[in-house]
């Protein structure tokens, strides 16, 4: 019960730093889902594993983020969508292997789930294009955790339909506490750390996540940083529980940054850019 309520608190705080970015109409709307949907969310599970599966090899997701991803996180899907196909295969993979907790380790479940949200991504992506932003997706009035792009639950894996915010909030942050998944998982958008060249596997993901973190707060496209002040990502506003969980924001940072903040840096954050990273 005690886990339960704290991934409520979690999730809750998320919306509430959503809300907070809003405008009145969209904080109203906010405000009633989450009084009509909170105690949903307590009663409910989300079982993502499948007995009898193994992992599966991520080489076809590493060969198409090699062709169509540049040294700037940006895809070329125009050419991308010539080879829908073969990105599909690799879903249909993810979809018919399902993790296990009997011969799935922790970091092959973790690298799977990462993989999954950015090659559906990717799909999603390729349903609509051309766009010019992954927001462009869904209504005209978005209300966050209920219309969004992240909620079309147009995936299915192990006969179970998923959405992007399941992957994200109820299997990646919630099962892995991890902070750096935010830093792997790409949201399509100029302001998202960049999409990776490669797959990520068990054997590299250690590496991997602290290459990813190392390179987005150090960004000066995405994050920027002196000892005095910093204007950082708003990444670090709305998931803030996440980085702050054994130590404050300010410590967290300086385990990656280039320079080394103190308690007497400004903190400020800058606009989120939701531009197609194309």
């Amino acid at each position: 019960m005690e886990t339960r309520l704290k991934n409520i608190i979690s999730t809750a705080r998320t919306k509430v730093s959503v809300f907070n970015d809003s405008s009145q109409c969209q904080r109203q709307k906010i405000a009633i889902w989450l009084l009509l949907t909170l105690p949903l969310i307590a009663c409910g599970k989300l079982n993502p594993t499948v007995p009898g599966t193994h992992p599966v090899s991520h080489a076809q997701f590493d060969q198409l983020l090699a062709k169509f991803v540049d040294d700037e996180g940006r895809v070329d899907y125009q050419e991308l969508a010539q080879n829908r196909a073969d990105l599909q295969a690799y879903l249909q993979l993810l979809q018919d292997n399902a993790p296990n907790d009997e011969s799935w380790s922790r970091d092959e479940k973790l690298a799977y789930w990462i993989n999954a949200y950015n090659a559906f991504t990717l799909e999603l992506i390729l349903r609509h294009y051309p766009i010019s932003s992954i927001k462009d997706i869904g209504g005209a009035i978005q209300i966050p955790f209920v219309n969004s792009p992240w909620d079309i639950k147009f995936i299915e894996i192990g006969g179970k339909k998923y959405d992007l915010n399941n992957i994200e909030h109820q299997i990646l942050r919630k099962l892995f506490d991890e902070p750096r998944i935010h830093f792997a998982i790409n949201c399509a958008s100029f302001s998202c750390p960049k999409l990776r060249k490669e797959a990520y596997s068990a054997k590299k993901i250690e590496e991997q996540l602290q290459s990813q973190a190392v390179a987005f707060i150090n960004d000066p496209d995405r994050n920027i940083i002196t000892e005095e002040k910093m204007q950082i990502s708003k990444i670090f506003r709305w998931f803030k529980g996440d980085f702050t969980k054994q130590q404050n924001l300010i410590v967290f940072l300086n385990q990656f940054t280039e320079v080394q903040l103190t308690d007497e840096t400004e903190v400020s954050y800058l606009d989120y850019n939701w531009q197609l990273n194309e």
